[in-house]
């Protein structure tokens, strides 16, 4: 479902998404950010990219194929401790046999992440902007926040994100207490890979876990249970406009094509959870550290 977003929404129309998103789990507000802020977010990014070092052990494939993403030791290290630093992750087939680019560095990206939100002002303020304490017109109210990642989805190689939940790699007891907050930097259309998701499905809960395996032994993560079928008939689109936000439910099953189209879909996203009342499993990939415990959304 779509509404158009404003700071000071009304009363009815804040509570016409909020039910949208507790019916579907998940809600496409537009103009969250203004295309100013959204093009200071994307040149941010671009100044990190161009000064990024990348030693051998840290060029790392991300896939959400499990056994290509925790392929190797060096990478999977690289990925399970990312969680309180800022570090880069590429798209298939960007490096020669060599380890060197075979396409020019600013493509060869499929994310970076996952502590923009602790370690680049830029990215902390809009992450705390009043603008995106819109969550708690949805009763959040002690969120912290879990994780961030600026995704790159580069024209022509922007890999596709199989249907998935969220709660299967961020998994609280109870469940339901995890969102996504998913912000448009460019237009995100179906042409050029916009989210897609099942209507309802965070009703059903999780068939697959993620989880830490015991110190010592490889892979680093292993999986419980399975990634049920799904119907392909019943995934909705859900393009969104340069600086609209989707608020995804932890549990919603969603996905993205193939980027094949000439244009990029840049979008900084981050999770937040309710920690109220909420058990935060240790067995999750991601763990809050001394250097990074998980910061409070509210500030």
């Amino acid at each position: 479902m779509k509404c158009t977003f404003q700071v000071h929404c009304t009363t009815p129309c804040s509570h016409k998404w909020s039910t949208d998103y507790q019916e579907d789990g998940y809600v496409v507000l537009d103009g969250l950010l203004t295309s100013q802020e959204c093009d200071e977010l994307r040149q941010r990014m671009a100044e990190i990219v161009e000064r990024m070092d990348v030693p051998e052990h840290c060029r790392t494939t991300f896939s959400t194929y499990h056994d290509e993403q925790l392929k190797k030791q060096g990478n999977a290290d690289y990925f399970i401790t990312s969680g309180d630093k800022i570090r880069f992750f590429f798209e298939k087939g960007v490096f020669d046999d060599k380890g060197e680019f075979i396409v020019p560095k600013q493509r060869s990206l499929n994310k970076v992440g996952h502590a923009l939100h602790a370690y680049e002002p830029l990215y902390e303020k809009v992450t705390h902007s009043p603008k995106v304490q819109v969550t708690k017109k949805l009763g959040l109210v002690s969120p912290v926040i879990l994780q961030s990642m600026f995704i790159f989805k580069q024209p022509g190689i922007g890999g596709e994100v199989t249907p998935h939940q969220d709660a299967t790699f961020l998994y609280t007891e109870p469940l339901g207490r995890v969102m996504g907050v998913w912000i448009a930097l460019e237009d995100a259309t179906i042409n050029n890979g916009c989210l897609w998701f099942i209507p309802g499905s965070h009703k059903s809960g999780i068939t697959r876990r993620m989880v830490r395996t015991p110190k010592g032994t490889f892979p680093l993560t292993d999986f419980i249970g399975r990634e049920q079928a799904y119907d392909e008939e019943k995934f909705v689109a859900a393009p969104v406009k340069k600086g609209g936000v989707i608020l995804i439910h932890g549990e919603v099953v969603h996905r993205s094509a193939e980027n094949t189209s000439e244009e990029s879909r840049h979008v900084y996203t981050f999770h937040i959870m309710e920690a109220q009342q909420t058990r935060w499993s240790p067995d999750n990939w991601l763990q809050p550290t001394e250097d990074l415990p998980f910061p409070p959304l509210y500030t």
